[in-house]
């Protein structure tokens, strides 16, 4: 881990990059995240919206047991958003919408998330790039665990799971049109998620969705 400073005019914005492997269990979460995005702007703390969703099964899980580590997840990648409008339309927004900003939520939430999208995705659609594979997959990930301890010291089985979330991840926000495609789509970055993406100083991460400008 190390950090990351973002200049956006007297804003400066500094980052802790963490590789987290966490991304194994806790996927995409669009449908979690919704539901979790509304009792946070309903201010509740995350021990009280952990006891909400449980009484009301709002997850609609079977058992109890993966809801709070979920839930929290959730919040983890609320507060990374750093943006009350995101989170707004990230819990009431239209679907399309609002999965481009959960992505972009696990993007700021994770340093191999951000790092995937804009060295490999976001590269690809400034070079005009639109092929998709599991080569590029696999050299990306050699590529971090040449340059980084924690992600080297993950065993095979993780690497094969996070990467299994990151092309479903790519499928949810229809990056590709399904889990075997090769080919990327020209997908349309919604004006809100570029509002709440320029707010936050993070323009660096526009290539990823597709905005080149």
């Amino acid at each position: 881990a190390g950090f990351s400073r973002l200049e956006n005019g007297a804003k400066t914005v500094e980052r802790i990059r963490i590789y987290y492997g966490g991304l194994t269990a806790e996927q995409f979460l669009f449908r979690e995240i919704r539901t979790v995005a509304k009792l946070y702007l309903a201010k509740k703390g995350m021990t009280e919206a952990i006891d909400e969703i449980k009484a009301n099964n709002l997850f609609q899980y079977p058992t109890e047991r993966e809801v709070s580590r979920i839930a929290r997840a959730c919040y983890k990648r609320l507060e990374a958003l750093d943006n009350d409008m995101l989170r707004q339309e990230l819990a009431y927004g239209p679907s399309p919408v609002a999965k481009q900003i959960n992505l972009y939520a696990m993007m700021r939430y994770n340093a191999l998330i951000w790092d995937f999208m804009l060295q490999v995705i976001g590269e690809k659609f400034q070079d005009q790039d639109f092929s998709f594979s599991r080569k590029d997959l696999h050299a990306f990930f050699a590529r971090l665990q040449e340059q980084n301890d924690r992600v080297a010291a993950w065993s095979a089985g993780t690497v094969q799971k996070i990467k299994s979330v990151l092309v479903r991840s790519l499928m949810e926000t229809e990056y590709l049109d399904s889990i075997q495609a090769n080919t990327l789509n020209r997908v349309i970055l919604s004006p809100e998620l570029e509002q709440g993406i320029r707010a936050n100083g993070d323009e660096d991460a526009l290539p990823a969705f597709h905005c080149l400008k």
